[in-house]
C-alpha cells in the first residue's frame, strides 16, 4: 500500500512540477517588458539594499556634476553676452576716443589707455 501511495505521489509530482515551474515563468516574463522595472524577488535582502544605496549616491553625485557643469556653461554665456552688450555701448558712446579693447574686454581712451567709465553706460 504505501508503494502505490509513493509511486503515485511520484507520477503526481512529475507531471505537476512543470506545469507549476510554466506558470511561474510566465508570471514572470508576463510582467517584464524591455524598460520597465521587473522586480523578481522581494528585493528586501542587505545586499540589494546596500546596492540600490550606492546607485542612489552615485545618481545625486552626477546630478550634482551635471548641475555644476551647466551652472559654469551658463556663467561663461552671460560673462559673453554682456561683454556684446557692453561693447556695443562703448561704440556708440559720446566719447570720441573711446575704443573697444577685444582681449581685455573693455572700453579704453585711445588718448590715455585708460578705461573709459563715463558717457556711455
Amino acid at each position: 500500500m504505501t508503494k502505490s501511495i509513493l509511486t503515485k505521489w511520484f507520477i503526481a509530482t512529475a507531471f505537476a512540477a512543470p506545469l507549476f515551474f510554466a506558470a511561474q515563468a510566465n508570471a514572470v516574463t508576463a510582467n517584464c517588458s524591455p524598460g520597465s522595472t521587473c522586480v523578481v524577488s522581494g528585493g528586501d535582502t542587505a545586499l540589494e539594499k546596500e546596492r540600490a544605496r550606492q546607485e542612489k549616491e552615485q545618481w545625486d553625485d552626477t546630478r550634482s556634476l551635471r548641475q555644476k557643469v551647466n551652472r559654469r556653461a551658463e556663467k561663461e554665456f552671460d560673462k559673453g553676452d554682456r561683454a556684446i552688450d557692453v561693447e556695443d555701448a562703448c561704440l556708440k558712446s559720446s566719447v570720441v576716443t573711446a575704443y573697444w579693447e577685444p582681449n581685455t574686454q573693455r572700453c579704453l581712451d585711445a588718448n590715455t589707455g585708460r578705461e573709459v567709465t563715463s558717457g556711455w553706460k
